[in-house]
């Protein structure tokens, strides 16, 4: 958790907000990743 509380302090200091989107995308395709190995997979296969 510290790794997320410098990363918010880092785009907070050196406003650099376009970084955020980014960050978020990258973290909704880490859990679509480890959802995918579960046994919801058949589930996620329909949102796409």
């Amino acid at each position: 958790m510290d790794f997320l509380r410098d990363l918010w302090l880092y785009l907070k200091e050196r406003k650099k907000w376009w970084l955020a989107p980014l960050i978020i995308i990258f973290i909704l395709i880490g859990v679509l990743l480890i959802l995918g190995g579960t046994s919801l997979a058949p589930f996620i296969y329909t949102l796409f």
